[in-house]
């Protein structure tokens, strides 16, 4: 049987396809121009974690680290690093961030230090990066300061989960109310309530 439908044509397969936003038509990298975007309410969170030895993470939780509160150089480490993402990431914008918070805790269950981090502005481009990089300095500031003591330490699991702001808006998309949910939120369900 033969197959009447016509391929798609080369410029619908390109339409399709990802596109690298940070390379030229030449393949360049370059950066983006962000000129001609709204400026919009921007956020993005991210986390990772540090595993290690309980001794060392009861050392930590024991504030006994002969090199100070790891926890506490860690979230200025954190804070500093999502201010300095730009000279850190060639083709990142430099960015006026207007909050970053960086969460860390100790997780005896896994044996680690569970870090977080967000970061907003109002602005035209995203702040993953930020957020990321806030979390990966954090992360990496911890290593340096109980490697004397742990050298089987390991940095895992750094990854955005969330972002809010821009063209793409929020991600991940919040879950989505079945139609029959929301009309009986709204008081008009199509069941009376009358039986017959």
């Amino acid at each position: 049987m033969s197959d009447d439908r016509e391929p798609a044509s080369s410029t619908q397969t390109a339409a399709a396809a990802p596109v690298l936003t940070h390379l030229d038509e030449d393949g360049n990298a370059a950066m983006v121009d962000v000129s001609d975007k709204s400026v919009t309410d921007r956020r993005a969170t991210a986390v990772g974690r540090v595993c290690m030895h309980a001794e060392t993470l009861r050392l930590i939780e024991a504030g006994g680290h002969k090199k100070g509160d790891v926890l506490a150089v860690a979230r200025i480490a954190g804070i500093q690093g999502a201010k300095k993402c730009a000279d850190l990431i060639p083709l990142c914008h430099p960015l006026a961030l207007s909050w970053i918070n960086i969460d860390l805790s100790c997780n005896r269950e896994s044996s680690s230090v569970e870090i977080s981090a967000e970061c907003r502005l109002a602005g035209r481009t995203g702040v993953e990066m930020e957020a990321l990089t806030a979390v990966s300095v954090a992360a990496l500031t911890i290593y340096d300061m109980c490697k004397a003591v742990d050298k089987d330490m390991q940095i895992e699991g750094i990854k955005v989960t969330g972002k809010l702001g821009g063209k793409s808006g929020q991600w991940p998309r919040p879950p989505q109310v079945p139609d029959a949910e929301v009309a009986a939120d709204d008081g008009q369900s199509t069941d009376t309530g009358k039986r017959t």
